[in-house]
């Protein structure tokens, strides 16, 4: 398969091309494109015609969207291989993807017909007896997004869809890893009928693409999912434009002494796992109530044990290959490297190539990489509390601030929780992992710069315009 830039409605050919892996068998399933500078430099340029002949009014964009929202789930199978292929989830969590992004696109189809402004009373003011006022939100022009490779269908969902809701114009760069998705992603939209040039896709090496990117001044706003190193180096290069950001966490949960401790251990598990690890939110950090440890540790262990490892094309295989070997190895030397240092070994730590089997440490000190960076593999650290203050103290020790979980059926110290855990999102009686497309989805600190969710997305992807009328 074949899959080259898509510019205008038009597929460009390119000289280079880049190969696009099987994540578990390793062959070659596709190849993409290679943008050079001027393919971007077109696609800006096509973006922003697009956008400046205002083609589709905003019921037109409910109708495109919530169409593409009917195909793709027509299409369900077939996209959920795909990101089998591409990322290596397992087949249940790829068409749970799938699921979620039919949602994002029908969200940002409602959220299309509901962009609003407000009437402010200027008359109660001295001097402004015979004006009026009101304000509108209008589109920012051309949106630049960013997407990364463990969530590509979704996640490009999430900037595409409230970015066209709103009345803006995209390019896309999706991960050189796992583009396949996004091409199908511009196939459903063309089908639904998004007329041309009002998203395009460009492919190529990140860092290239991004800086090419970040120097055209055409571009009103940027939407990145990744790493902190990398935001930061976009939020320095963006100048005055507007920039959201997704970036890292190393997600602290909480498991307090009257939770239901079974419960706990298994999503913990379960959501430490998922995707390899490989999400943002993904569980890491466990703080345990020491009088319960021993009964968290043990069911922990045998959960974790119970998990199915390997073909992700399996429906019963729960977790599959990580992105690639380069990956699963770091994350073997960071296991390797706390346990050197003094952690114990409870489960795991054994590698397969890409396949990094489900691990969990304890006894684990605060500096050690396992601990105060972001894994980003399927590694959980348990480490022990006295009182809930030293646990929220313990959570917030870190430079990231993206979402927390506490367990507890204590209605103060939840309440408590919410309030001193210094996180963009904090989830009762579940993971941090938890995340409804609806909602509000975004850090604090390392972790990033403004909301996901369609409705908060398009008020950052429109700008506020003030009318006043001198009666």
């Amino acid at each position: 398969m074949k899959y080259d830039l898509l510019i205008n409605g038009q597929f460009v050919e390119t000289e280079e091309k880049i190969p696009v892996y099987d994540k578990f068998t390793g062959e070659i399933v596709a190849v993409t494109a290679k943008a050079t500078k001027d393919h971007v430099f077109e696609a800006v340029g096509v973006a922003e015609s697009a956008f400046r002949r205002k083609e589709i009014s905003p019921f037109q964009r409910y109708e495109i969207l919530e169409r593409s929202s009917r195909i793709l789930a027509e299409r369900k199978e077939e996209m959920a291989l795909a990101l089998v292929q591409e990322v290596g989830k397992t087949i249940k969590d790829a068409r749970g993807e799938v699921d979620r992004a039919v949602q994002t696109l029908l969200l940002s189809a409602e959220e299309a017909k509901r962009i609003y402004g407000e009437v402010l009373p200027l008359s109660a003011s001295p001097g402004s007896e015979n004006r009026m006022c009101y304000t509108v939100r209008i589109p920012i022009g051309v949106i630049g997004a960013i997407t990364p490779f463990n969530f590509p269908l979704n996640l490009a969902a999430h900037k595409v869809a409230p970015a066209l809701a709103a009345g803006n114009t995209v390019v896309l760069k999706p991960a050189s890893a796992t583009p396949l998705s996004a091409f199908l992603l511009a196939e459903i939209l063309t089908e639904a009928g998004l007329p041309p040039g009002h998203l395009n896709i460009i492919t190529g090496s990140g860092s290239q693409m991004g800086d090419w990117l970040l120097e055209d001044k055409r571009i009103g706003k940027y939407t990145f999912t990744g790493s902190a190193e990398v935001g930061e180096y976009i939020k320095a290069k963006s100048g005055l434009r507007r920039v959201s950001l997704e970036l890292g966490n190393n997600s602290p949960n909480i498991v307090h002494e009257d939770a239901d401790i079974i419960q706990a251990a298994q999503l913990c598990a379960l959501r430490g796992f998922s995707t390899a690890g490989q999400a943002c939110i993904s569980v890491q950090r466990i703080y345990v109530a020491r009088p319960v440890l021993t009964l968290f540790l043990n069911e922990l262990k045998t959960f974790t044990e119970g998990l199915i490892v390997g073909n992700p094309y399996d429906e019963r295989t729960d977790i599959g290959p990580m992105i690639n070997v380069k990956e699963a190895t770091r994350v073997e030397n960071w296991v390797r490297e706390a346990v050197k240092q003094g952690a114990k070994l409870i489960a795991g730590g054994k590698r397969e190539g890409a396949i990094f089997y489900p691990t969990i440490l304890t006894d684990v000190k605060p500096e050690l990489k396992v601990v105060c960076q972001e894994v980003f593999g399927p590694v959980v650290t348990v480490i022990p509390y006295n009182d809930i203050d030293e646990a929220i103290d313990m959570a917030n020790a870190t430079e990231y601030g993206l979402q927390a979980g506490i367990f507890t059926n204590n209605l103060n110290i939840a309440m408590k929780a919410t309030q001193q855990l210094h996180m963009g999102g904090v989830i009762v009686n579940d993971t941090s992992t938890y995340r409804a497309d609806l909602m509000p989805y975004g850090g604090v600190k390392n972790s990033g710069i403004g909301r996901e969710g369609p409705r908060y997305a398009i008020e950052d992807m429109t700008e506020l315009k003030v009318v006043v009328f001198n009666l």
